[in-house]
């Protein structure tokens, strides 16, 4: 159930970050939907979200452990452009599916990211889907 509440959760958070950082209309950072029925954006989020979960999940984590040193110079600074970089590569994944993510540019990934992080944060937080379960 709470795998289900974080998807979710960070399908509202994805799509409130194109509503802040993309706006209406393709520009900055935007989701192509899949269809044009009422249901293909809301399809595209989730498959967006899920994929964008997965690629987190693998390739954040073998980059985020290479990168130490990095981190350790910047004082965690560079996150920030690790976190850049994987939306970038959501977004090349979504090109290659023709639709999902797009983003004009590394630096409209980097802000995508750091607003997608702080809604996250704030919507797990306030639903208390971070917390570990008690056995």
């Amino acid at each position: 159930m709470r795998l289900i509440m974080r998807v979710l959760v960070s399908t509202f958070a994805l799509w409130l970050t194109t509503l802040i950082v993309g706006g209406s209309g393709p520009r900055g950072f935007w989701i192509e939907p899949i269809s044009d029925d009422p249901y293909g954006p809301l399809v595209t989020m989730i498959i967006v979200a899920l994929v964008f979960g997965l690629v987190n999940g693998t390739l954040g984590r073998l980059v985020r452990i290479v990168s130490i040193p990095l981190y350790i110079l910047t004082l965690g600074l560079f996150g920030l452009i690790v976190n850049g970089i994987l939306i970038s590569v959501i977004a090349w994944l979504s090109g290659v599916a023709g639709f999902g993510l797009y983003v004009d540019g590394f630096w409209w990934g980097v802000l995508g990211a750091i607003v997608l992080s702080v809604l996250s944060s704030i919507m797990n937080g306030l639903l208390g889907t971070n917390k570990k379960r008690r056995r």
